[in-house]
Order: C-alpha cells, then sequence, then structure tokens
C-alpha cells in the first residue's frame, strides 16, 4: 500500500514537472512574426527580460525595467523586437533562421516556468512544371509533367497534382511527376503542382494540355494547309490554260494584255524621236530650216 502511494506521487511529479517545462511550440518560416505572452502575469512588475535559449547559449532578446526604456542588447533581435511592459508580450518580426529556439522570461527578476519552443523554416520555392515525351515510339502520345523545385530544400515537403477539371491523375510512386494521355481528358485542360512544407506553400504556373502536343498537331495542319494550297493554285493554272486555248475572247483578252506589259517595260526608238520634235517646237526639219 505504501509503494502505491509513493508509485502515485513519483507520477504526479512528473506530470508536474512536464507541466513545468511544458510551453508552446510554434513553426514560422522566414519572413513571418511570432508573438509569445504568458498566461498570466501578476502585478506590480518591476522588469520584464526575454531570452533566447539555444544550446548551451542563452542571449537577451529584449528586456524592461520600470522607469527605462526598452532595449534590445542583442543585434539578432534589434529593430524587429517589441514589448508590451503591461501585458509581458513580445513580438518578433521578420524572422530568420536564426531566431529558432527556446524563449523564456523572467517577470520582476523571477524566471517563469512556461517555455515558448520556436522553429523557422526556410520557404518552399515556386516548382516549375518541365514536360519530357516518351521516345518509345509507339507512345508518342504520352507526355510526362515533372514539378522540379531546389534540391536544397532540408525540411519534409510534399508535392500535390491538380488539375482543371478535377479529373484522376495518374501520379508516378515519388510524386514528382504524372503522366498525360493525349487521347484522355479534355485538351482544355490544365495542370499545376504545388510543393508545400509545414509553414509555406507555392504552386507552379499552370501548364495547358493543348499545348504538350501542339508540336505534331501544329505540323500536320501546315503540312494540310500546304498541299491544299498547291492544288488550289495548280486547278487556276490549268483553267487559265485551257481557256486560253479554247476561249478566243479569253484568248485575246490575255494578248492585249501581255502587249501591254511588253511595251510598257521595251525601250523604242520613238521616244528619241519626240525629244527631238519637242526640242524643235514640234516643226520638222524642213519647217525649222531657213528659207533659201
Amino acid at each position: 500500500m505504501l509503494l502505491r502511494r509513493y508509485f502515485v506521487i513519483a507520477i504526479c511529479g512528473v506530470f508536474i514537472a512536464a507541466g513545468a517545462v511544458s510551453g508552446q511550440a510554434v513553426k514560422k518560416a522566414v519572413g513571418d512574426e511570432v508573438s509569445f505572452k504568458l498566461d498570466t502575469i501578476v502585478p506590480p512588475v518591476t522588469s520584464i527580460t526575454w531570452k533566447q535559449v539555444k544550446g548551451t547559449v542563452t542571449i537577451k532578446a529584449i528586456e524592461w525595467e520600470d522607469g527605462e526604456a526598452t532595449t534590445t542588447p542583442n543585434p539578432r533581435f534589434k529593430d524587429i523586437t517589441t514589448l508590451d511592459e503591461k501585458t509581458g508580450q513580445m513580438n518578433i518580426t521578420n524572422l530568420k533562421l536564426e531566431h529558432s529556439g527556446v524563449y523564456t522570461i523572467d517577470v520582476s527578476g523571477k524566471e517563469q516556468t512556461q517555455r515558448f519552443t520556436l522553429t523557422v523554416m526556410d520557404r518552399v520555392p515556386k516548382p516549375v512544371i518541365e514536360t519530357e515525351k516518351l521516345k518509345d515510339k509507339d507512345n508518342t502520345d504520352v507526355v510526362y509533367l515533372n514539378c522540379k523545385y531546389s534540391e536544397s530544400i532540408t525540411w519534409r515537403n510534399s508535392i500535390t497534382w491538380n488539375n482543371s477539371a478535377g479529373e484522376t491523375l495518374k501520379v508516378h510512386e515519388n510524386k514528382k511527376a504524372i503522366t498525360v494521355e493525349k487521347k484522355e481528358g479534355n485538351p482544355e485542360n490544365t495542370y499545376t503542382c504545388t510543393l508545400k512544407n509545414e509553414v509555406s506553400e507555392e504552386t507552379s504556373d499552370p501548364v495547358h494540355k493543348k499545348d504538350l502536343f501542339n508540336d505534331e498537331s501544329s505540323g500536320g495542319s501546315g503540312l494540310i494547309v500546304g498541299i491544299v494550297v498547291a492544288i488550289i493554285l495548280i486547278i487556276c493554272i490549268v483553267c487559265a490554260v485551257v481557256l486560253y486555248i479554247y476561249n478566243e475572247s479569253f484568248k485575246r483578252t490575255m494578248d492585249d494584255c501581255f502587249s501591254r506589259v511588253r511595251g510598257q517595260y521595251t525601250p523604242t526608238s520613238t521616244h528619241g524621236g519626240e525629244l527631238a520634235d519637242k526640242g524643235s517646237g514640234g516643226k520638222s526639219p524642213e519647217e525649222g530650216a531657213p528659207a533659201k
């Protein structure tokens, strides 16, 4: 019975100790802001000091004493840390990785039991979708979409794929890629990939399905247009030749047109005579000669 009592006391002591060191755990992205505040603060308060504990190093983040101005002793917290003297709330803006750690607070010279754990993480970069067509000739209508991003990210992250129609996607085992088949789905669909970690997420620019296979389609349509134009030209030429041979009116019109074109671009000897006539006032040589 006595042993049982000691066991219960020991268990309660463990919970009390855990409560004494437990506190709020917060994860934030680089550039975010965070606020820490005690559950209760008992007046009168003569001083407040917030500290950052990182490993074996403890530094003051911000402090205040009654009758004195608030100061930030360490450059790490300068110009980004503020304190509410009445509530004891500390606010840190423009967070960086170096702000990660455990934060404690002293009120009127006495360290409080409440702790705050801050983890600052890098934001995920914006991913980019890269396309990869299969080299197998039997699968020319299949394209891989790969979600690419900087591999320097150290925190665990996840990738999700979406399309504009909400269709079920063929996601590869590593979730970094999906398979898109030309014959399936609406050609107007768009695809995006979203990279996410515990504090941030970024979505790629959309990729249109119709653009994934436009090389083949545009090449085929260009060939068709070229063939149609060539056929039309051949028909026009044949019709013109037939009309020229069998239609006298058309033949005379064309001959007259060709004659005018040749006359316009072929020099004649009459030009010189016309110039001579103009130079002599339009008179013949006999009229211009003096009377004997």
